[in-house]
Protein backbone atom coordinates (compact mmCIF):
# COMPACT_ATOMS: atom_id res chain seq x y z
CA UNK A 1 0.00 0.00 0.00
CA UNK A 2 2.71 2.37 1.07
CA UNK A 3 4.23 2.02 -2.09
CA UNK A 4 1.24 2.04 -4.47
CA UNK A 5 0.88 5.51 -3.10
CA UNK A 6 3.95 6.55 -3.43
CA UNK A 7 4.12 5.89 -6.91
CA UNK A 8 1.15 7.01 -7.53
CA UNK A 9 2.04 10.76 -5.84
CA UNK A 10 5.36 10.37 -8.49
CA UNK A 11 3.10 9.47 -11.35
CA UNK A 12 0.61 11.91 -10.45
CA UNK A 13 3.50 14.73 -10.10
CA UNK A 14 5.44 13.65 -13.30
CA UNK A 15 1.77 13.82 -15.33
CA UNK A 16 1.42 17.69 -14.08
CA UNK A 17 4.92 18.87 -15.17
CA UNK A 18 4.35 17.08 -18.98
CA UNK A 19 1.09 18.90 -18.78
CA UNK A 20 2.94 22.21 -17.74
CA UNK A 21 5.70 21.32 -20.12
CA UNK A 22 2.82 20.54 -23.25
CA UNK A 23 1.18 24.06 -22.23
CA UNK A 24 4.92 25.48 -22.66
CA UNK A 25 5.38 24.28 -25.88
CA UNK A 26 2.10 25.44 -27.10
CA UNK A 27 2.88 28.90 -26.26
CA UNK A 28 6.10 28.70 -27.38
CA UNK A 29 4.68 27.27 -31.08
CA UNK A 30 2.09 30.07 -31.02
CA UNK A 31 5.11 32.65 -30.44
CA UNK A 32 6.96 30.61 -33.80
CA UNK A 33 3.81 30.98 -35.92
CA UNK A 34 3.13 34.45 -34.38
CA UNK A 35 6.80 35.69 -35.64
CA UNK A 36 6.29 33.98 -38.91
CA UNK A 37 2.83 35.59 -39.40
CA UNK A 38 4.23 39.03 -38.53
CA UNK A 39 7.25 38.85 -40.60
CA UNK A 40 5.76 36.83 -44.15
CA UNK A 41 2.73 39.66 -43.68
CA UNK A 42 5.17 42.97 -43.70
CA UNK A 43 7.17 41.26 -46.44
CA UNK A 44 4.22 40.69 -48.59
CA UNK A 45 2.74 43.79 -47.70
CA UNK A 46 5.70 46.08 -47.98
CA UNK A 47 6.82 44.47 -51.70
CA UNK A 48 3.04 45.13 -53.16
CA UNK A 49 2.75 48.44 -51.84
CA UNK A 50 6.29 48.69 -53.74
CA UNK A 51 4.68 47.41 -56.27
CA UNK A 52 2.21 49.57 -56.49
CA UNK A 53 4.05 52.51 -56.06
CA UNK A 54 6.12 51.41 -58.90
CA UNK A 55 3.57 50.50 -61.31
CA UNK A 56 1.59 54.26 -60.76
CA UNK A 57 4.82 55.73 -60.83
CA UNK A 58 5.81 53.78 -64.10
CA UNK A 59 2.52 54.70 -65.84
CA UNK A 60 1.86 58.13 -64.64
CA UNK A 61 4.93 59.27 -65.97
CA UNK A 62 5.05 56.90 -69.38
CA UNK A 63 1.93 58.72 -70.19
CA UNK A 64 2.23 62.53 -68.67
CA UNK A 65 6.10 62.77 -68.82
CA UNK A 66 8.70 63.64 -66.07
CA UNK A 67 7.82 67.25 -66.54
CA UNK A 68 6.45 69.65 -68.68
CA UNK A 69 6.74 73.43 -69.76
CA UNK A 70 3.25 75.29 -69.73
CA UNK A 71 2.90 78.68 -71.51
CA UNK A 72 1.60 81.62 -68.72
CA UNK A 73 -1.21 82.16 -71.10
CA UNK A 74 -1.96 79.28 -72.51
CA UNK A 75 0.52 79.60 -76.13
CA UNK A 76 3.60 78.50 -76.87
CA UNK A 77 4.29 80.44 -80.09
CA UNK A 78 8.09 79.41 -81.58
CA UNK A 79 7.88 75.88 -79.66
CA UNK A 80 10.58 74.31 -82.30
CA UNK A 81 12.98 77.02 -80.61
CA UNK A 82 12.36 76.16 -76.80
CA UNK A 83 12.26 72.44 -77.46
CA UNK A 84 15.93 72.59 -78.96
CA UNK A 85 17.17 75.24 -75.88
CA UNK A 86 14.97 72.46 -73.39
CA UNK A 87 16.69 69.39 -75.24
CA UNK A 88 20.26 70.72 -74.23
CA UNK A 89 19.54 71.44 -70.78
CA UNK A 90 21.96 68.58 -69.52
CA UNK A 91 19.74 65.75 -67.53
CA UNK A 92 16.88 66.12 -70.50
CA UNK A 93 16.19 62.74 -72.65
CA UNK A 94 13.56 64.28 -74.87
CA UNK A 95 11.07 67.04 -75.58
CA UNK A 96 7.73 66.97 -77.15
CA UNK A 97 5.92 69.50 -78.10
CA UNK A 98 1.82 68.29 -77.84
CA UNK A 99 -1.44 70.03 -77.34
CA UNK A 100 -3.39 69.09 -74.23
CA UNK A 101 -6.74 69.50 -74.12
CA UNK A 102 -10.74 68.42 -72.60
CA UNK A 103 -13.40 67.65 -74.70
CA UNK A 104 -16.44 65.77 -75.06
CA UNK A 105 -16.77 62.12 -76.84
CA UNK A 106 -20.42 60.86 -78.29
CA UNK A 107 -21.41 58.18 -80.28
CA UNK A 108 -23.71 55.21 -80.70
CA UNK A 109 -26.14 57.35 -78.13
CA UNK A 110 -23.03 57.45 -75.77
CA UNK A 111 -21.63 60.81 -74.33
CA UNK A 112 -18.38 60.71 -72.20
CA UNK A 113 -15.34 63.04 -71.19
CA UNK A 114 -12.14 62.55 -72.64
CA UNK A 115 -8.43 64.27 -72.08
CA UNK A 116 -7.68 64.79 -75.69
CA UNK A 117 -3.64 65.18 -76.19
CA UNK A 118 -2.20 66.24 -80.10
CA UNK A 119 1.31 64.83 -80.53
CA UNK A 120 2.81 64.31 -83.91
CA UNK A 121 2.90 60.48 -84.88
CA UNK A 122 6.17 59.94 -84.59
CA UNK A 123 6.45 61.14 -80.74
CA UNK A 124 3.76 58.98 -79.90
CA UNK A 125 5.58 56.27 -81.95
CA UNK A 126 8.35 56.57 -79.41
CA UNK A 127 6.21 56.14 -76.13
CA UNK A 128 6.33 53.33 -75.42
CA UNK A 129 3.64 53.00 -73.50
CA UNK A 130 1.57 53.06 -75.89
CA UNK A 131 3.19 51.92 -78.71
CA UNK A 132 3.90 48.31 -77.16
CA UNK A 133 0.30 48.32 -75.70
CA UNK A 134 -1.72 48.62 -79.07
CA UNK A 135 -4.76 45.90 -79.00
CA UNK A 136 -5.94 46.90 -81.98
CA UNK A 137 -5.01 48.76 -85.87
CA UNK A 138 -2.15 50.46 -85.88
CA UNK A 139 0.25 53.84 -85.37
CA UNK A 140 1.47 53.73 -89.06
CA UNK A 141 -2.58 54.50 -89.55
CA UNK A 142 -2.18 57.92 -87.12
CA UNK A 143 -1.91 60.63 -89.53
CA UNK A 144 -4.08 63.03 -91.11
CA UNK A 145 -6.89 65.73 -89.80
CA UNK A 146 -9.39 62.95 -88.55
CA UNK A 147 -7.52 60.30 -86.86
CA UNK A 148 -7.92 59.57 -83.50
CA UNK A 149 -6.28 56.80 -80.93
CA UNK A 150 -8.26 55.76 -78.08
CA UNK A 151 -7.87 53.55 -74.62
CA UNK A 152 -9.84 50.15 -74.62
CA UNK A 153 -11.95 50.79 -71.91
CA UNK A 154 -13.37 54.57 -73.38
CA UNK A 155 -13.60 52.76 -76.62
CA UNK A 156 -15.77 49.53 -75.14
CA UNK A 157 -18.32 51.78 -73.28
CA UNK A 158 -18.88 53.60 -75.90
CA UNK A 159 -19.32 50.66 -78.11
CA UNK A 160 -16.55 51.94 -80.59
CA UNK A 161 -14.87 49.64 -82.95
CA UNK A 162 -11.39 49.97 -84.76
CA UNK A 163 -12.48 52.20 -87.80
CA UNK A 164 -15.41 53.61 -86.11
CA UNK A 165 -15.94 57.32 -85.82
CA UNK A 166 -16.21 58.87 -82.52
CA UNK A 167 -17.97 62.63 -82.49
CA UNK A 168 -15.30 65.20 -80.98
CA UNK A 169 -17.38 68.57 -79.06
CA UNK A 170 -14.82 71.01 -77.92
CA UNK A 171 -15.69 73.07 -74.87
CA UNK A 172 -15.55 76.47 -76.42
CA UNK A 173 -17.87 77.50 -78.36
CA UNK A 174 -17.67 79.13 -82.27
CA UNK A 175 -19.42 82.41 -83.09
CA UNK A 176 -21.98 82.27 -85.68
CA UNK A 177 -24.51 84.53 -86.84
CA UNK A 178 -26.83 82.70 -85.25
CA UNK A 179 -25.23 82.71 -81.96
CA UNK A 180 -22.56 80.16 -80.06
CA UNK A 181 -22.66 77.16 -81.33
CA UNK A 182 -20.01 74.20 -80.22
CA UNK A 183 -17.62 72.97 -82.23
CA UNK A 184 -17.57 69.59 -82.99
CA UNK A 185 -15.74 67.28 -85.64
CA UNK A 186 -15.70 63.92 -86.84
CA UNK A 187 -12.56 61.31 -86.08
CA UNK A 188 -11.86 58.00 -87.27
CA UNK A 189 -10.79 54.96 -84.57
CA UNK A 190 -7.08 53.95 -86.10
CA UNK A 191 -6.37 52.17 -83.28
CA UNK A 192 -6.85 51.45 -79.61
CA UNK A 193 -4.50 51.17 -76.79
CA UNK A 194 -4.63 49.30 -73.10
CA UNK A 195 -1.87 50.66 -70.45
CA UNK A 196 -3.66 48.70 -67.28
CA UNK A 197 -4.18 51.27 -65.90
CA UNK A 198 -7.90 52.04 -65.59
CA UNK A 199 -8.08 55.97 -65.38
CA UNK A 200 -5.63 56.06 -68.80
CA UNK A 201 -7.69 53.45 -70.69
CA UNK A 202 -10.95 54.84 -69.83
CA UNK A 203 -10.32 58.62 -70.92
CA UNK A 204 -7.54 59.20 -72.30
CA UNK A 205 -7.52 60.40 -76.19
CA UNK A 206 -4.41 60.66 -78.78
CA UNK A 207 -4.81 62.72 -82.49
CA UNK A 208 -2.02 63.99 -85.13
CA UNK A 209 -0.86 67.43 -83.80
CA UNK A 210 -2.41 69.06 -86.18
CA UNK A 211 -5.43 68.16 -86.29
CA UNK A 212 -5.51 69.30 -82.26
CA UNK A 213 -4.25 72.81 -83.42
CA UNK A 214 -7.29 73.01 -85.78
CA UNK A 215 -9.44 71.29 -83.24
CA UNK A 216 -8.49 73.52 -80.20
CA UNK A 217 -8.08 76.50 -82.72
CA UNK A 218 -4.14 76.52 -81.53
CA UNK A 219 -3.08 77.78 -84.87
CA UNK A 220 0.49 76.75 -85.16
CA UNK A 221 0.89 77.22 -81.69
CA UNK A 222 1.05 74.21 -78.76
CA UNK A 223 -0.11 74.56 -75.21
CA UNK A 224 2.68 72.30 -73.50
CA UNK A 225 6.22 70.46 -73.73
CA UNK A 226 6.52 67.08 -72.28
CA UNK A 227 9.91 66.44 -71.02
CA UNK A 228 11.50 63.34 -70.31
CA UNK A 229 14.70 63.14 -68.50
CA UNK A 230 17.44 60.50 -67.45
CA UNK A 231 16.47 60.12 -64.29
CA UNK A 232 12.30 60.97 -62.91
CA UNK A 233 14.15 60.36 -59.39
CA UNK A 234 16.73 63.20 -59.84
CA UNK A 235 15.12 66.54 -60.68
CA UNK A 236 16.75 68.50 -58.43
CA UNK A 237 19.18 69.61 -60.87
CA UNK A 238 17.61 69.94 -63.90
CA UNK A 239 15.00 72.10 -62.13
CA UNK A 240 17.18 74.42 -61.46
CA UNK A 241 19.04 74.47 -64.86
CA UNK A 242 15.32 74.58 -66.86
CA UNK A 243 14.60 77.42 -65.05
CA UNK A 244 17.24 79.53 -65.77
CA UNK A 245 17.17 78.09 -69.46
CA UNK A 246 13.39 79.09 -70.20
CA UNK A 247 12.15 82.65 -70.91
CA UNK A 248 9.66 84.26 -68.51
CA UNK A 249 6.65 83.58 -70.34
CA UNK A 250 6.59 79.80 -69.68
CA UNK A 251 6.94 78.06 -66.89
CA UNK A 252 8.64 74.51 -65.53
CA UNK A 253 6.45 71.90 -63.43
CA UNK A 254 7.73 68.40 -63.07
CA UNK A 255 5.86 65.00 -61.64
CA UNK A 256 6.85 65.53 -58.50
CA UNK A 257 5.44 68.85 -58.29
CA UNK A 258 2.03 67.71 -59.71
CA UNK A 259 1.42 64.68 -58.05
CA UNK A 260 3.19 65.95 -54.35
CA UNK A 261 -0.01 65.33 -52.37
CA UNK A 262 -0.53 61.80 -54.33
CA UNK A 263 2.53 60.06 -53.62
CA UNK A 264 3.09 61.80 -50.43
CA UNK A 265 -0.31 59.68 -49.18
CA UNK A 266 1.19 56.59 -50.26
CA UNK A 267 3.94 57.26 -47.91
CA UNK A 268 2.48 58.22 -45.04
CA UNK A 269 0.04 54.97 -45.65
CA UNK A 270 3.77 52.31 -46.48
CA UNK A 271 4.63 53.71 -42.58
CA UNK A 272 1.65 53.59 -40.74
CA UNK A 273 1.42 50.09 -42.57
CA UNK A 274 5.07 49.21 -41.65
CA UNK A 275 4.14 50.47 -37.95
CA UNK A 276 1.02 48.55 -37.68
CA UNK A 277 2.37 45.34 -38.97
CA UNK A 278 5.41 45.29 -36.85
CA UNK A 279 2.73 44.78 -33.33
CA UNK A 280 2.77 41.60 -35.24
CA UNK A 281 5.88 40.70 -34.29
CA UNK A 282 5.93 42.92 -30.52
CA UNK A 283 3.26 40.64 -29.70
CA UNK A 284 4.96 37.17 -30.45
CA UNK A 285 8.12 38.82 -29.13
CA UNK A 286 5.59 39.08 -26.03
CA UNK A 287 4.52 35.34 -26.07
CA UNK A 288 8.53 34.55 -25.95
CA UNK A 289 8.85 35.98 -22.81
CA UNK A 290 5.92 35.00 -20.94
CA UNK A 291 6.80 30.88 -22.45
CA UNK A 292 10.24 31.05 -21.63
CA UNK A 293 8.86 32.85 -18.03
CA UNK A 294 7.14 30.12 -17.72
CA UNK A 295 10.21 27.93 -18.68
CA UNK A 296 12.11 28.88 -16.30
CA UNK A 297 9.48 28.32 -13.32
CA UNK A 298 9.19 24.83 -14.53
CA UNK A 299 13.04 24.12 -14.89
CA UNK A 300 13.92 25.59 -10.89
CA UNK A 301 14.49 22.26 -9.82
CA UNK A 302 16.97 21.66 -13.21
CA UNK A 303 18.68 24.75 -12.92
CA UNK A 304 19.62 24.73 -9.22
CA UNK A 305 20.97 20.97 -9.96
CA UNK A 306 23.29 22.39 -12.96
CA UNK A 307 24.55 25.24 -10.32
CA UNK A 308 25.13 23.00 -7.87
CA UNK A 309 27.11 21.03 -10.53
CA UNK A 310 29.13 23.86 -11.18
CA UNK A 311 27.41 25.99 -14.29
CA UNK A 312 27.98 29.32 -13.47
CA UNK A 313 25.22 32.39 -14.25
CA UNK A 314 26.83 33.08 -17.51
CA UNK A 315 26.13 29.70 -18.39
CA UNK A 316 22.66 29.42 -17.41
CA UNK A 317 21.80 32.61 -19.54
CA UNK A 318 23.40 31.09 -22.28
CA UNK A 319 21.54 28.32 -22.38
CA UNK A 320 18.15 30.07 -21.65
CA UNK A 321 18.72 32.85 -24.29
CA UNK A 322 19.62 30.41 -26.79
CA UNK A 323 16.55 28.35 -26.11
CA UNK A 324 14.37 31.51 -26.50
CA UNK A 325 16.13 32.83 -29.86
CA UNK A 326 15.37 29.84 -31.30
CA UNK A 327 12.16 30.25 -31.78
CA UNK A 328 12.66 33.65 -32.83
CA UNK A 329 15.20 32.14 -36.13
CA UNK A 330 12.73 29.66 -36.83
CA UNK A 331 9.72 32.02 -37.00
CA UNK A 332 11.24 34.48 -38.82
CA UNK A 333 13.40 32.07 -41.25
CA UNK A 334 9.84 30.20 -42.08
CA UNK A 335 7.82 33.71 -42.05
CA UNK A 336 10.80 35.10 -44.54
CA UNK A 337 10.31 31.86 -46.88
CA UNK A 338 6.77 31.93 -46.91
CA UNK A 339 6.90 35.99 -47.86
CA UNK A 340 9.19 35.64 -50.71
CA UNK A 341 6.89 32.44 -51.79
CA UNK A 342 4.11 34.25 -51.89
CA UNK A 343 5.26 37.36 -53.54
CA UNK A 344 6.91 34.82 -56.50
CA UNK A 345 3.96 33.51 -57.17
CA UNK A 346 1.30 36.16 -56.33
CA UNK A 347 -0.29 36.40 -59.66
CA UNK A 348 -1.65 32.69 -59.77
CA UNK A 349 -2.66 33.40 -56.34
CA UNK A 350 -4.61 36.07 -57.52
CA UNK A 351 -5.91 33.99 -60.38
CA UNK A 352 -7.27 30.98 -57.44
CA UNK A 353 -8.52 33.63 -55.25
CA UNK A 354 -10.52 34.57 -57.92
CA UNK A 355 -11.48 31.74 -59.52
CA UNK A 356 -13.06 30.74 -56.01
CA UNK A 357 -15.04 33.21 -54.92
CA UNK A 358 -16.14 34.14 -58.69
CA UNK A 359 -15.17 37.90 -58.29
CA UNK A 360 -12.40 40.74 -58.94
CA UNK A 361 -9.78 40.73 -55.39
CA UNK A 362 -8.51 44.17 -57.19
CA UNK A 363 -11.03 45.84 -59.12
CA UNK A 364 -9.39 48.20 -61.50
CA UNK A 365 -12.22 50.98 -61.21
CA UNK A 366 -10.70 51.47 -57.18
CA UNK A 367 -6.88 50.93 -57.36
CA UNK A 368 -6.32 51.94 -61.18
CA UNK A 369 -4.23 48.96 -62.46
CA UNK A 370 -5.82 45.68 -63.56
CA UNK A 371 -3.88 43.41 -61.59
CA UNK A 372 -1.54 43.00 -58.03
CA UNK A 373 1.43 44.50 -58.66
CA UNK A 374 4.31 43.03 -56.50
CA UNK A 375 8.24 44.80 -55.99
CA UNK A 376 10.30 43.16 -53.51
CA UNK A 377 12.99 45.06 -52.21
CA UNK A 378 16.07 42.99 -50.91
CA UNK A 379 16.66 46.00 -48.38
CA UNK A 380 13.48 45.76 -47.01
CA UNK A 381 13.69 42.32 -46.76
CA UNK A 382 16.47 42.28 -45.05
CA UNK A 383 15.07 45.00 -42.71
CA UNK A 384 12.26 42.66 -41.44
CA UNK A 385 14.33 40.01 -40.80
CA UNK A 386 16.71 41.98 -38.63
CA UNK A 387 14.10 43.97 -36.64
CA UNK A 388 11.85 40.05 -36.25
CA UNK A 389 15.63 38.43 -34.90
CA UNK A 390 16.14 41.76 -33.03
CA UNK A 391 13.21 41.55 -31.00
CA UNK A 392 12.82 38.16 -30.59
CA UNK A 393 16.78 37.87 -29.28
CA UNK A 394 15.67 41.30 -26.48
CA UNK A 395 12.43 39.09 -25.65
CA UNK A 396 14.90 36.48 -24.25
CA UNK A 397 16.88 38.37 -22.34
CA UNK A 398 14.81 39.55 -19.25
CA UNK A 399 13.98 35.50 -18.95
CA UNK A 400 17.82 34.43 -19.71
CA UNK A 401 18.63 36.99 -16.56
CA UNK A 402 16.13 35.46 -14.21
CA UNK A 403 17.16 31.56 -14.42
CA UNK A 404 20.64 32.95 -14.33
CA UNK A 405 19.39 34.66 -10.88
CA UNK A 406 17.71 31.07 -9.53
CA UNK A 407 18.93 30.10 -5.83
CA UNK A 408 19.75 26.93 -5.61
CA UNK A 409 18.67 26.36 -2.20
CA UNK A 410 15.44 28.04 -2.27
CA UNK A 411 15.49 25.51 -5.41
CA UNK A 412 16.04 22.57 -3.85
CA UNK A 413 14.99 23.34 -0.06
CA UNK A 414 11.66 21.39 -0.75
CA UNK A 415 12.76 18.62 -3.31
Amino acid sequence: MIFGAFERMVAMRYLRARRQEGFISVIAGFSLLGIGLGVATLIIVMSVMNGFRAELIGRILGLNGHAGIYAVDGSIENYDQLVVEAASVPGVFSVTPQVEGQAMLTANGVASGGAVRGMRPSDLKAKPLIADNITAGSLDDFEGKDAVVLGTRLANRMGLRLDDRVTLISPSSAVTVVGSVPRMKAYQVVALFEVGMYEYDNSFVYMPLEAAQVFFQKGDSVNALEIFTVDPDSLKEVRLNMVQALPAEVYFRDWQQQNSSFFNALQVERNVMFLILTLIILVAAFNIISSMIMLVKDKGRDIAVLRTMGASRGMITRIFFMTGASIGVLGTLVGAALGLVFILNIEAIQDWVEALFGTSVFPPEVYFLTNVPAKMDPTEVILVIAMALGLSFAATIYPAWRAARVDPVEALRYE
